[in-house]
């Protein structure tokens, strides 16, 4: 029996040796997976069938081989996986050197589009005052109802009121602008004269959709403060 113990040590050292040398030159992940089922396979594995003998041995002797199949396996598994990790590495490497982007090569330049219609009217009739001296100012959509209403000179009680039906944030005090014309008197404030300011921009009344009437349209509002200034100058 001490013969046959020698053997299956001698075996399990010259499967481990094989093996080692066998692992070594893999370049793929599909040889990598023949290498495994050859020496490590549950079923028809080397090692497998070097255990299946376990049984003809006495007491004393399973556990010598038991633990040298252990080691074997132990230090083939350490190694398979150490490959794994190689091949991953250099698969991925791989993949990124042939999916890499040349980032000195020029950019796609991307189709220019058009204004948007009402972008474009606004453009065009703003340009028609900056031609002649004005800038364009914009302002808050939403607004106060000193802006809005009182400091244009139309209090609570104003029938002006009644035609424009506002949208309220806060009742009474805070509202969507329903004109423009709130901006002249922040220019005013914000400016000494001479001022000349083109104001575009969205404004809200609470109305009826329609072919006609729109809750939200635009509008596009001129100051000019100035001495001996008519409506014919240009």
């Amino acid at each position: 029996m001490i013969g046959q113990l020698n053997t299956l040590l001698e075996q399990l050292d010259a499967l481990q040796a094989r093996a080692i040398e066998q692992l070594e030159p893999i370049e793929t992940s599909a040889q990598l997976e023949e290498w495994d089922h050859t020496y490590l396979g549950r079923k028809r594995g080397e090692l497998t069938n070097i255990s299946s003998v376990m049984g003809k041995l006495s007491k004393d002797e399973r556990p010598v081989v038991g633990q040298k199949i252990n080691a074997v396996k132990a230090e083939l598994t350490e190694r398979l996986a150490a490959k794994k990790e190689a091949l991953r590495q250099r698969e991925m490497l791989q993949a990124l050197e042939q999916e890499r982007i040349d980032v000195t090569l020029p950019g796609r330049a991307m189709p220019v589009g058009h204004m948007h219609p009402i972008s474009r009217a606004i453009w065009d009739v703003t340009q028609v005052f900056v031609k002649m001296g004005f800038h364009v100012i914009d302002g808050p959509e939403v607004e106060t109802d000193y802006y809005n209403f009182q400091a244009l000179n139309i209090p609570e009680d104003h029938p002006a009121r009644d035609m424009q039906d506002t949208f309220w944030v806060v009742p009474g005090q805070i509202l969507l602008r329903t004109q423009t014309s709130p901006m002249q008197i922040r220019a005013m404030q914000q400016m000494r004269p001479p001022v000349r300011v083109v104001a575009p921009g969205k404004v809200y009344r609470n109305e009826a959709v329609d072919a006609s009437h729109e809750a939200m349209f635009h509008q596009v509002e001129g100051l000019l403060i100035d001495e001996y200034c008519r409506m014919g100058d240009r």
